[in-house]
């Protein structure tokens, strides 16, 4: 996401507020140095007291009007708990969690940032909404189990592997890379790829924590809780599955019905070249009308949501 207005002076801010000694996220390639230094950075964030609702008004406001660093970095670390919890949820998608946190940690700045205190919502609504955004973008730029649109053989092996895997066990089968290349008929080496990552395990927040064991990196985050926040996303995810919908349903065209439902919302979408043979144009022409599906649908959310949502947490560029 791009800011058009003021680039440099923001971009200035926002090297102010980082330079400060936010607590360091370092990784390991060593899986117990890896969860350990996880439990570290846990734990070192708790020392930075969460805000009541007139404290934050108050700090944010004043931030609002001074862009103070100091202001912003208070800011910042109090909701650093927030980019913890929305990390680990998409934990499957990487066994590095720490990366998932520095992401999460600079969609947090830019929020701090660009936070209007007017607009009557908490800080952690509208931060949430950046922070998600820089940790999907990350995904999608980093790692290659998620960039379903890389080849045909990887959509094909990721959204098929755990099955035939599960179909060769029950027929006895030693599920190995290869066997399961020739059934899928894509590479082994594809196969072997995405098998290494999709292996890696997964980071529980009930698993334990620290040396000892004695907590939960559940318990951990205690205190984090916000009831209103839970309700008010809950109630946002809601719309926007009513304007997915209503969008879809506006769409006349069987070709832009078909791209819409069959490519944009797929979890295993049909390539472009499929869609052009299927009407009769080129690999270009779908992926021009695939484009203009996209502005429309983008022009749609900001009419019915609003720009500033669209451009925080639906739409990408």
């Amino acid at each position: 996401m791009k800011d058009d207005d003021s680039d440099v002076l923001e971009q200035e801010e926002t090297e102010k507020i980082e330079k400060r000694q936010l607590p360091a996220v370092t990784d390991s390639s060593d899986k117990e140095t890896s969860v350990d230094l996880l439990y570290r950075y846990i734990r070192d964030i708790q020392r930075h007291p969460l805000l009541t609702p007139e404290e934050e008004l108050s700090l944010t406001t004043e931030f609002a009007e001074t862009q103070d660093p100091a202001i912003g970095y208070h800011l910042v670390a109090a909701n650093l708990r927030l980019v913890v919890k929305i990390a680990m949820e998409y934990r499957s998608f990487t066994g590095q969690v720490l990366d998932l946190i520095q992401e999460g940690n600079i969609g947090l700045v830019q929020a701090v940032r660009r936070f209007d205190p007017l607009r009557g919502v908490r800080l952690s609504h509208y931060a949430q909404y950046w922070i998600r955004s820089y940790i999907i973008y990350y995904l999608l730029n980093n790692h290659r189990m998620v960039k379903l649109g890389t080849t045909q053989a990887q959509r094909k092996v990721f959204f098929n592997l755990r099955k035939e895997r599960q179909r060769l066990k029950n027929m006895g089968f030693d599920p190995t890379a290869k066997l399961i290349a020739q059934n899928l008929s894509v590479p082994e080496d594809t196969v072997k790829e995405m098998m290494e990552r999709m292996d890696q395990p997964d980071l529980y927040l009930d698993a334990p924590a620290g040396p000892e064991g004695k907590t939960t990196y559940l318990a951990t985050m205690a205190g984090d809780s916000d009831p209103e926040a839970e309700v008010t996303a809950a109630h946002i995810g809601s719309r926007i599955k009513e304007k997915i919908q209503e969008f879809g349903d506006s769409l006349t065209s069987e070709r832009d019905r078909l791209i819409w439902e069959k490519r944009l919302l797929s979890d295993d979408p049909i390539t472009l070249q499929e869609i052009g043979e299927e009407f009769g144009v080129s690999r270009e022409r779908a992926r021009q009308i695939e484009e203009r599906i996209k502005k429309r649908f983008k022009a749609f959310l900001k009419d019915e949501l609003g720009d500033d949502f669209v451009q925080t947490q639906v739409l990408r560029d």
